[in-house]
């Protein structure tokens, strides 16, 4: 005979293992649909950088804060934006040098 009892079995690591797989799952699912919405309005809408910048880091938030994604989620919003902006300095600075 087994040992095994069906339902006694501690099931702990595989319950934690799928909530970090759904977890980095989200994070990434919004993160490329953020970054292909930025890409589609500043390329093919023309769109100014700074206002969609603006306008997806406010629906990012947004999003995060209804998909309770925690404080982490927009200090990562945020910081992509000053990431964002920082390139957009090194841009403008590399195109007066030229």
């Amino acid at each position: 005979m087994s040992d095994y009892v069906r339902g006694e079995m501690d099931i702990t690591a595989q319950e934690n293992t799928w909530k970090g797989f759904m977890a980095a799952f989200t994070w990434s699912s919004f993160l490329i649909v953020l970054v292909l919405a930025y890409a589609v309005f500043t390329i093919t809408m023309g769109m100014n950088w700074l206002v969609a910048m603006g306008i997806l880091a406010v629906a990012g938030i947004v999003g995060g804060l209804v998909m309770s994604m925690g404080s982490a989620w927009i200090v990562t919003v945020v910081g992509l934006c000053v990431f964002g902006v920082f390139l957009q300095i090194i841009i403008t600075l590399a195109k007066a040098v030229l």
